[in-house]
């Protein structure tokens, strides 16, 4: 469990200061504590609340399987976030902002492709069969996109979410995101909208005290849901080779007690009379009926466990609280999303919160059908072909 975030380390680092007060932004008026000497103070036990609700809303995307890119390409802020972001193994674009990162994301991986292509070609000795001048020109084509796209190389689908360090000099990444209904979690200063972002954590975006302090604690908690899901993979495992070891168990006594079963029927008496017979099977009979009613409720306990073990997240364009809403909703299970109305999951979604109302789940059932069907390469298929979730 991480330590509880304390509103004396983020003073210390110099979270608390804003933007000049001509430059703010009136919708972050709730986030502001005070103005001292022409500029803004942000309230940090607001800044604590957000950024505690942000980190176990990451914890558990984290936990899922699906990745978080973090965005930060002013200066200040590249080398903390590659440093630390790189520990926990995300993916991150710390250069400019590539236009259609996440809009025109299947160009994006041809890109990605490319790079992987000039490698095969130096492993083969192809390379080598160009001219100087050829490659020359491939040699600085792979540096560049080793700069600008290397870092997002394992990042083979769109993002499960996306975490940004100032959203005004990021804008088009948040639009993106919001067309694609990608959850977004962003350092918001003073001089910023908070409004189209789904965790806004009230913070000083400039000063890389600051942005190393709450990068410290959000990737955290990103490396507490790794480290959740590797437990779990490893319970499963566990569980499974057990499960295989009780089966054989069973099967050796099994066949013990058929020769020992075999072996007295040769050294039984004469067989017993029509009327014991009958008694002996109405006994086993009964015996059956009891253990049939024993088992049958046990069978329902399993049904509720494979409903409640359904991640409705791993379904392109729904996020956590989206999930949170139709779950409460009703709807638990990929079986049940598979059937539901697009027309009813939108009312669903616009009664829980008006911040989740522009999303579109019209895809939505088709791919919990998918899900459900245990059909997930071809679920994972449609998910990197389409656009967050969106056919084209």
């Amino acid at each position: 469990m991480a330590s509880k975030i304390e509103v004396k380390d983020l003073l210390e680092a110099g979270v608390h200061f804003g933007h000049l007060t001509r430059k703010w932004n009136p919708n972050m008026a709730p986030y502001i504590y005070m103005e001292r000497n022409g500029i803004h103070v942000i309230n940090l036990y607001k800044t604590v609340a957000k950024l505690e609700e942000a980190n176990e809303a990451l914890k558990k995307i984290a936990a899922s399987g699906r990745k978080i890119l973090f965005v930060a390409t002013k200066k200040q802020a590249k080398d903390i976030v590659a440093d630390k972001v790189s520990k926990v193994n995300m993916p991150y674009i710390t250069e400019r902002w590539p236009g259609g990162m996440l809009t025109n994301f299947v160009t994006i991986r041809k890109a990605v492709k490319k790079m992987a292509a000039i490698d095969r070609m130096k492993k083969d000795g192809t390379f080598n069969t160009l001219s100087k001048k050829e490659r020359l020109q491939v040699d600085r084509l792979r540096a560049k996109l080793d700069k600008n796209l290397g870092s997002i190389a394992d990042m083979t689908r769109l993002p499960g979410a996306i975490f940004i360090v100032d959203t005004m000099r990021e804008h088009i990444a948040v639009k993106e995101a919001q067309k694609l209904n990608i959850p977004i979690f962003a350092m918001v200063d003073t001089n910023s909208d908070p409004r189209p972002i789904d965790f806004v954590i009230p913070a000083n975006d400039d000063a890389g005290k600051s942005i190393e302090a709450i990068l410290t604690e959000v990737t955290n908690a990103v490396a507490e849901g790794l480290a959740e899901r590797k437990n779990d993979k490893q319970n499963d495992k566990e569980e499974e080779e057990d499960e295989v070891v009780a089966k054989k168990v069973v099967a050796d006594d099994s066949e013990e007690d058929e020769v020992v079963e075999k072996k007295a029927t040769k050294k039984a008496k004469p067989a017993p009379k029509k009327e014991e017979k009958t008694e002996a099977k109405k006994e086993e009979k009964a015996v059956e009926k009891k253990e049939e009613k024993a088992e049958k409720p046990a069978e329902p306990a399993k049904k509720e466990e494979a409903a409640k073990a359904d991640d409705l997240t791993k379904v392109e364009g729904i996020g956590p609280k989206a999930a949170e809403a139709i779950v409460n909703s009703g709807i638990g299970t990929y079986a049940e999303l598979a059937k539901a109305d697009p027309e009813k999951i939108k009312e669903i979604l616009t009664e829980a919160s008006s911040n989740l109302a522009h999303l579109d789940p019209t895809s939505w059932p088709k791919q919990a059908k998918m899900a459900a069907d245990g059909k997930w390469d071809e679920l994972k298929e449609w998910q990197d072909n389409a656009k967050g979730g969106v056919e084209a």
